[in-house]
């Protein structure tokens, strides 16, 4: 599921589309060139679940993201069980962001850097 978020209308719109590779089609920069910034949440097993189920994630996930206007693209790669977000850099926004998402999808994981020591 590939989720736009178009800025200049009224109220977010929805738009899926076959999937594509990442790279090809994540935005990087927002309208002024500002880079963006993105992260990525694993969500185990999700492409062996139900179709209610997995419909009922992909609601979750667009509930949390409409809350916030720094978002800019998203997309749920069914095959490896990814959610990817890009938005606006604010500080914090990604943990809470993901916090809302664990909130309401429990079993998923942000997928973080492992500090060296």
């Amino acid at each position: 599921m590939l989720v736009k978020y178009k800025q200049t209308l009224p109220a977010k719109e929805l738009h899926l589309e076959p999937c594509k590779p990442l790279w090809q089609i994540v935005p990087t920069r927002d309208e002024d060139g500002r880079p963006l910034c993105d992260f990525m949440m694993f969500i185990p097993g999700l492409r062996k679940k139900s179709a209610m189920h997995i419909e009922s994630v992909f609601r979750h996930i667009q509930a949390v993201l409409e809350h916030y206007q720094e978002v800019v693209f998203a997309n749920v790669n069914l095959p490896i069980n990814v959610l990817w977000v890009s938005l606006k850099h604010r500080p914090g926004l990604i943990l809470e962001i993901a916090a809302a998402i664990k909130l309401l999808v429990p079993e998923a994981v942000l997928v973080a850097q492992k500090p060296q020591n």
